[in-house]
């Protein structure tokens, strides 16, 4: 089973409480003593220290001069930054548009040399076509009402940052549910498009293209979609956030449910069978 995809950044806020804790008492200083010093309200460090509230930057200098410790403000503060950054609210991550989203992750997907998709829910970014693209971000921009809608040139953007499947020495790995082929996303010419894509980029030679058949008997029930890079970041897509985990434990365990599907999951002539099927569903 695996921990709740908030759970590393709430590990890594502990941490920081811990140290934060850990300095306190070192010097000795009751909860009391240290807010005095500090200019706020006990509970507000009872809070920092039990990691119901993020310290600003402020409050952990505020905290780190009130202790003698002022050497090891910088540190705890990018610590604290790194915990908040590992749950990146959507919104935050659109408000300069779908398109510059999509450029972002350029630079980070050519220092990648593993990828390890699995989608419950859409074709994978990396194999999209750029009609299905632009359908699931068009869908993407209305329902976060995005003032401007720059879906067609997110998703251009998206399949020219896909490229990288075509070059040497990166390995993909990419599951799906057979769902995935059967939900009518866009139109039906840019879902039989999206299907026929499968069919050649599933063959290509840096690319295995997994589906798990809805009768397959399961070691793993249908999961949140995420990504694993390199054994080093996880990142899940949820609803309202995309969340980065990043500590060894957690990402162990997504890459074991992520090779327990894809035992479950048919590759070659058999994955290509199911495709046409549902190409052949589309009427």
């Amino acid at each position: 089973m695996t921990i709740s995809p908030s759970s590393s950044g709430q590990a890594a806020r502990e941490v920081v409480a811990r140290r934060l804790r850990d300095l306190r008492k070192g010097a000795g200083l009751t909860v009391v003593e240290l807010a005095g010093g500090c200019g706020w309200h006990h509970a507000k460090t009872s809070r920092i220290e039990n990691a119901r509230t993020a310290p600003s930057a402020t409050d952990i200098r505020l905290w780190c001069r009130a202790l003698g410790a002022d050497d090891q403000a910088e540190d705890l503060i990018a610590q604290s930054l790194h915990a908040e950054s590992m749950y990146t609210e959507w919104r935050h991550h659109v408000r300069n548009g779908l398109k510059q989203l999509q450029d972002s992750a350029v630079t980070f997907f050519h220092q990648t040399q593993m990828f390890r998709v699995y989608s419950s829910s859409l074709v994978p970014g990396l194999l999209q076509t750029e009609g299905y693209a632009a359908a699931v971000l068009g869908m993407s921009a209305r329902f976060r009402e995005l003032p401007v809608d720059d879906s067609a040139d997110a998703a251009r953007a998206r399949v020219e940052r896909s490229r990288i499947i075509h070059e040497r020495g990166r390995r993909f790995v990419l599951l799906i549910e057979e769902a995935v082929l059967r939900y009518r996303i866009g139109s039906p010419d840019a879902m039989a498009a999206q299907l026929g894509y499968l069919l050649t980029a599933g063959a290509l030679p840096a690319v295995s293209l997994g589906v798990i058949p809805t009768t397959a008997v399961r070691g793993q029930w249908p999961r949140e979609t995420f990504h694993v890079y390199d054994d080093a970041l996880v990142s899940v897509e949820l609803v309202s956030a995309q969340v980065r985990i990043t500590q060894p434990s957690e990402i162990t365990l997504y890459v074991r449910a992520f090779e327990q599907m894809r035992q479950t999951a048919v590759y070659g002539a058999d994955a290509r069978a199911l495709i046409v099927k549902a190409i052949d569903a589309l009427g």
